[in-house]
């Protein structure tokens, strides 16, 4: 019973992030390792499930290992200039050989309906076809790269077509041209087009690992492209050792650089990363939201000022509770802010209660020319990982007009009683503030 309780308490704090991703375009790369590794089952049994909730999915797969291993079977040369493979015209009926195969693999697996396996009832059609129109590569540096291509085209119509008619459209590192060539793609060059050209909401690419590494070895959770850069530019110079990651890190980088707004990166070899990355707070693997000129940071005293301006007319107003600049100097440390161009538009504190594992949220304010958007979300997501960090298991916020929001952004209206013991000597009977308070998870 504790169990079934449990999951009924995950399963109602999953609705946010079920609503969140309906209707959204995704684009999964999947590697051939990722594909030959004994928990893609599991992995297609949470595409299906997100298909299931209403995502619009696209899959696409590598084959290197796999094209690898039948170059090998045919004795043939395995022919690999700067990281990319030449493909002569017997390397390309093994290429066809592997992809056709892995395609057909792939598909049997998202159309299995077992009774009592976790894709009964599933009933997904797959779509697969010419959406991927290529060119060669041609010669670089001397060599000539013969059958070996690059993406010219995405067919985003035809994809979108298939997506309407809720199919998952599957998509092979095959590309075709106008002269009725058959070119052998990278992987990554066909996942970040089609994410492109789709204008998809997400890319989520798989690794080995828990998600991106940096350079010390850490799972980095979350970070922004220009982050992504950073750790291309220092593990670029041992490519033998980044090489699978650089990959992964180029992706993404051109992937975020032309319009997909977030991408994932999340490990293969877990049966529950993708979708704990998805659909709960803390994810599994790494997060990587497109770089926003606004920048968030713990305020500094060179903010005093412009923290003041901010909040002066709510103040006045008699919305908050006036500060001086003396207090606000001495609390600056607990103060978050949110900058665009140096200029302040938003800002949040935290006052701790430690003893009672609780936090006060106050002086949320957002510049009035910048309420539209996400800011505020940003602003009590940013305060809540600081009070985690600290052990801290509630927030509550006093207000006297915003109740609405702060409900909507997750907060419960409660009474006195929920306020720690110091807050509660300190509680202004003569504004009535209202009381909200939300657990941290």
């Amino acid at each position: 019973m504790v169990n079934n309780k449990n999951f009924v308490k995950w399963f109602r704090n999953s609705a946010p992030y079920i609503n969140a991703h309906r209707d959204k375009t995704v684009v999964l790369m999947l590697s051939g390792e990722a594909v030959q590794h004994p928990n893609f089952a599991n992995i297609i049994h949470d595409i299906a499930l997100m298909h299931s909730l209403g995502m619009k999915l696209v899959i696409v797969h590598g084959a290197r290992p796999q094209i690898e291993e039948r170059i090998a079977q045919r004795g043939l040369e395995c022919k690999i200039e700067n990281n990319v493979r030449v493909t002569d015209a017997e390397t390309l009926v093994a290429v066809k050989d592997a992809t056709g195969s892995l395609r057909l693999h792939i598909e049997a697996l998202l159309t299995m309906g077992l009774l009592n396996s976790p894709m009964h009832g599933s009933k997904i059609r797959v779509s697969t076809g010419n959406f991927i129109i290529a060119k060669p590569i041609g010669v670089k540096d001397g060599v000539d790269f013969k059958y070996t291509g690059c993406v010219r085209r995405v067919d985003e119509y035809g994809i979108n077509t298939q997506l309407g008619f809720g199919s998952i459209v599957l998509l092979s590192p095959i590309g075709y041209s106008t002269t009725g060539e058959v070119f052998n793609l990278a992987l990554e060059d066909v996942a970040t087009q089609t994410a492109i050209a789709l204008n998809a909401d997400k890319l989520i690419t798989f690794s080995k690992d828990e998600g991106l590494i940096d350079s010390t070895g850490e799972l980095v959770r979350s970070c922004s492209i220009r982050t992504v850069k950073v750790l291309a530019s220092e593990q670029i110079h041992e490519q033998e050792k980044y090489l699978d990651q650089l990959l992964l890190l180029n992706a993404i980088i051109k992937a975020g650089e032309n319009g997909v707004e977030r991408c994932h990166c999340v490990s293969y070899q877990s049966d529950t990363a993708l979708l704990e990355e998805l659909f709960t707070p803390d994810g599994a693997g790494t997060l990587i939201a497109k770089d926003h000129r606004e920048q968030m940071s713990t305020a500094t005293i060179d903010d005093v000022v412009g923290i003041l301006e901010l909040i002066q007319p709510l103040e006045q107003e008699g919305i908050l509770v006036k500060r001086s600049r003396e207090l606000l100097e001495n609390e600056i440390n607990r103060f978050v802010v949110l900058k665009k161009e140096e200029m302040i538009i938003a800002c949040a504190a935290l006052y701790l209660y430690p003893q009672d594992k609780s936090a006060e949220l106050a002086c949320v304010v957002i510049h009035p020319d910048y309420r539209k958007g996400n800011r505020g979300q940003r602003l009590i997501k940013a305060v809540s990982e600081i009070a985690k960090e600290q052990n801290i298991e509630t927030i509550f916020v006093l207000t006297t007009v915003s109740g609405m929001w702060f409900q909507e952004q997750g907060f419960i209206e409660s009474t006195i009683d929920a306020l720690p013991e110091g807050k509660k000597q300190l509680y202004n009977f003569q504004r009535n503030s209202k009381i909200l308070v939300k657990s941290i998870d």
